[in-house]
């Protein structure tokens, strides 16, 4: 149970980091200023679903990884440190930061390059979480060999 519970968290947080940052992505560059401030205000709303989904996701992580003396397992709690390290002192500073700038029609200067920040660190946990996803079913296939 802990297992799939674990696949259909890491796979909810990586599908919710990427559905924000590829509409960020489209909003800034085919959108209007209305249409920006709407995903990124939605993005906050997005946040009630993000954030539970990361924490379920380390938790049931880290009592799987229990015990596993493995370099996949090490990686993956590496990754995961950095994954929550960015998102709680980048990523959701900078979405609220963003979000009201938006809400406010504040398109400047300090706009952008919070904006710019957050799409690197949102590409970062896009691809870490992409790497723990494949060690995860590079695991999960040695977990069935073992049985």
């Amino acid at each position: 149970m802990k297992l799939k519970l674990h696949a259909i968290a890491g796979t909810i947080a990586l599908l919710t980091i990427a559905s924000f940052w590829i509409s960020t992505l489209l909003s800034e560059v085919f959108g209007s200023h209305q249409a920006i401030a709407l995903v990124k205000t939605n993005i906050l709303w997005g946040m009630a679903l993000l954030i539970p989904a990361m924490a379920m996701t380390g938790i049931t992580g880290a009592t799987l990884g229990k015990g596993w003396r493995l370099p996949q397992v090490a990686s993956k709690q590496r990754r995961m440190k950095i994954i929550a390290a960015n998102g709680i002192l980048i990523l959701l500073p900078s979405a609220v930061f963003i979000a009201l700038r938006a809400q406010a029609g504040q398109f400047d200067i300090p706009f952008y390059v919070v904006q710019s920040l957050e799409l690197i660190a949102g590409a970062t946990n896009i691809t870490l979480l992409g790497l723990n996803m494949k060690d995860g079913m590079a695991l999960r296939a040695r977990r069935k060999l073992i049985k």
